[in-house]
């Protein structure tokens, strides 16, 4: 490991010399930073927990974690990390430490497994370097199926994102890798 005297971190980059302080949030302030820097989500309704990553006492990031959007995951004992959302310069590891965060808050509340979603065309890096696993292709489509007010309501339904494929990832507890990943390897 590499120290750094005092003189050598003054001349780093404020980002590279700022630690990273977990807070939570309310769904207010989360929704807010998703509204003003997600690139292509809407805020959400609802969540169990948010959190807020702080950088010199700034807000540099917010994890939302709620329950699967999913009916075949809603098992009782998964989570959903629904948003994750960082400034376009957020400070490095700003979304690691909020994806590990939320797995680690999850578990102290008997969570066995939480999902999260990217775009087919998104590295998942923050993903892989939280040691989550890229478990499954999901084919993108339309909410309109089923039934959903906007078969009955025509023009109320506003879809939250663009209809593209997906990859799902998850971290499961250890011991528990026999929870049910919801019909899908």
């Amino acid at each position: 490991m590499t120290v750094l005297t005092d003189a050598q971190r003054a001349r780093r980059p404020k980002w590279q010399r700022a630690l990273i302080e977990l807070r939570p949030v309310t769904l207010q302030i989360a929704n807010q930073a998703v509204a003003d820097w997600h690139r292509h989500h809407i805020p959400v309704r609802g969540h169990c927990f948010s959190i807020g990553a702080f950088v010199a006492g700034i807000l540099a990031g917010v994890a939302i974690v709620g329950r699967p959007v999913a009916p075949g995951l809603q098992d009782g004992v998964t989570y959903e990390l629904t948003r994750l959302a960082t400034p376009e310069q957020a400070c490095p590891n700003v979304a690691t430490r909020l994806i590990g965060a939320s797995w680690r808050a999850a578990r102290a509340m008997g969570v066995r497994r939480m999902v999260s979603y990217t775009r087919k065309d998104e590295l998942g890096t923050c993903y892989k370097a939280a040691g989550w696993r890229h478990v499954a292709d999901v084919k993108g489509r339309p909410w309109t199926t089923g039934n959903k007010s906007s078969r009955w309501l025509p023009g109320l339904y506003e879809p939250t994102s663009d209809i593209v494929d997906r990859i799902r990832w998850e971290i499961v507890a250890r011991g528990h890798d026999d929870v049910d990943c919801g019909g899908e390897p």
